[in-house]
């Protein structure tokens, strides 16, 4: 005789597609487990387009700062810390991340932060070396930069998911590549 399954549905990936698919599923009475092995929330939230517009919004003050005498203001010597803006990003970021967890949580999924591997047609093994059995599982892992190794010095290259952790704000970059984030990073 067949075990029983541990879940409904089981989600492997907390970005946008698999924490709403594992939100909807739970609000209507299913099982859900979600297991991610770095954050809640996916590329956008954690390393694309939130913390992207955070850096551009700092960007823009700049600009701000020199406008504001034509327009009656009386603006001092404006100074800029990389770090201190990191540090604000990544705050804002966590703040995020606890909203998805929350959120999650509230619809009763059980949440694994590590990573998951499909096994068989009905079995997840996770890092920790547990087994789970789910009716239906939702493969919801996202992409992955690609370093092409045909341009020279890609070596030196580095992908959103470091750019955003940077110790210092670089004198110059090039930008590879089409997708929004490059796109919006130019």
């Amino acid at each position: 005789m067949a075990q029983p399954f541990d879940y409904d549905l089981f989600v492997i990936g907390g970005g946008s597609g698999g924490v709403r698919a594992a939100r909807i599923a739970a609000g209507h009475g299913a099982k859900v487990g979600l297991a991610e092995e770095y954050r809640y929330g996916g590329t956008c939230v954690i390393r694309g387009c939130v913390p992207k517009k955070l850096l551009v919004y700092a960007s823009r003050f700049q600009d701000d700062f020199d406008d504001a005498a034509g327009f009656g203001w009386t603006v001092g010597a404006a100074t800029f810390d990389w770090p201190q803006l990191i540090t604000a990003k990544d705050k804002e970021i966590s703040r995020l991340e606890g909203l998805y967890r929350n959120t999650l949580q509230g619809k009763g999924v059980t949440l694994y932060s590590k990573r998951a591997v499909l096994t068989g047609a009905d079995t997840i093994a996770l890092s920790d070396g547990q087994q789970v059995r789910a009716r239906n599982i939702l493969i919801a892992t996202g992409g992955a930069p690609k370093h092409d190794t045909t341009i020279q010095g890609i070596e030196h290259a580095i992908s959103s998911n470091e750019a955003f952790d940077l110790k210092a704000l670089p004198k110059r970059i090039a930008v590879v590549g089409g997708g929004y984030i490059a796109v919006e990073f130019a």
